[in-house]
């Protein structure tokens, strides 16, 4: 039974109609940019966010990028982040002229290690961004301690995290400021790009609205040099479809990752995710398993046509672009480690039964060869 990494069709499906419907609402009223379902949108992922604002941005590398320099992140400054995310996590920082200081990752939940930033920090440091990866958040509380020790400011990336939660503060509520990807592929995602940032101050969000129209304080009066950063209204329109079912898809998920825990407990050559005492909910934008046998158990998935994805086989640290930064794999070694063993395999909330025992007995045999 061929099982694909993630199936759009099936949840487009019973979504079909609504969608139809709220993007021809949008077709009649006109307001393709910044319109009022983007308000709604803003108001509604506050509200799940535990926010006093939301700002709805263009993608979610915009939304790092936004907030970084609202953060006053530039020339000169450092910004630490983990070794082992998605390249705009470090990508961002570079392309405000900031320099991009990589630490290494918690061996269980594969997020920023909390006891290895202090070493990082020095007189250029400016924010911290820890990363939310595959839907579990990092340990905010030293981090956010540690912040406040050395006067820094720090940004959440949750691009992977929506409607997660830590000690049940919800991922994008903790930082000065949290940021969203509605990537296709998250587990609430549109139609193409989009992305929204999360704060409850209220002189950053009105700092990051400036941001996202070219740093327009009045009409044609700029007050600073922003960006180009407004989402679409069609896109606000159809993530207003699928919020509400959100919460349920997120618990579906946590269903398929239980199965998996059990199935794979105790199966040689596989590690599978750590869950951590202070997380209250873990979204599961992946379900991702570790082994040393990683080349020929994928090999083994692509002969059975059983979908799967390597997040992320090559760390910042190994990027050409970064090379200049002088980073030796022994430096990171949790990383590096991460990225030749880590894979992830389908848990989309539509995922039958049948096809999760075909992906679980195929897993099986291939660690035991």
């Amino acid at each position: 039974m061929a099982v694909p990494l993630i199936d759009f069709s099936r949840q487009l499906e019973y979504l079909r109609r609504d969608l139809e419907k709220a993007i021809g609402y949008v077709i009649d009223h006109g307001r393709f940019i910044l319109g009022p379902e983007v308000k709604r949108l803003e108001e509604e992922i506050a509200a799940l966010c535990g926010c006093k604002h939301a700002i709805a941005v263009a993608s979610g590398t915009d939304a790092l990028m936004l907030a970084l320099h609202a953060a006053g992140v530039g020339p000169g400054d450092e910004v630490i982040v983990p070794d082992f995310s998605f390249f705009a996590t470090a990508g961002v920082v570079s392309r405000l002229g900031a320099t991009p200081v990589f630490v290494d990752i918690e061996e269980d939940t594969y997020n920023l290690d909390p006891n290895l930033i202090e070493a990082a920090i020095t007189d250029k440091t400016k924010v911290i961004m820890p990363v939310h990866l595959f839907g579990q958040m990092a340990d905010m509380d030293p981090i956010m301690a540690i912040a406040e020790k050395h006067g820094l400011k720090v940004v959440e990336d949750a691009a992977q995290a929506i409607g997660s939660a830590y000690k049940n503060r919800a991922a994008g509520s903790i930082g000065a400021y949290g940021c969203f990807s509605f990537y296709p592929t998250k587990n609430l995602g549109a139609a193409g790009d989009a992305g929204i940032i999360t704060t409850n101050s209220d002189e950053n969000a009105e700092l990051v609205r400036m941001l996202r129209v070219h740093g327009q304080s009045g009409k044609y009066e700029h007050s600073l040099v922003g960006y180009n950063s407004r989402l679409d209204t069609m896109q606000a329109a159809i993530l207003l479809i699928k919020l509400p079912h959100l919460q349920k898809w997120s618990e579906q998920r946590i269903v398929n990752a239980d199965r998996y825990d059990e199935a794979f407990a105790g199966v040689p050559n596989i590690t599978i995710p750590a869950v951590k005492d202070y997380t209250t909910f873990h979204i599961y934008n992946q379900y991702t398993l570790a082994s040393p046998k990683r080349t020929s158990i994928l090999k083994g998935l692509d002969d059975a046509k059983i979908g799967y994805c390597v997040y992320y086989p090559i760390p910042f640290h190994k990027q050409p672009c970064f090379a200049s930064l002088g980073y030796k794999p022994e430096e990171l070694p949790v990383t590096s480690r991460a990225a030749e063993q880590v894979f992830s395999i389908p848990i989309y909330p539509e995922l039958t039964a049948e096809e999760q025992e075909e992906v679980i007995a195929t897993i099986t045999r291939l660690a035991n060869e």
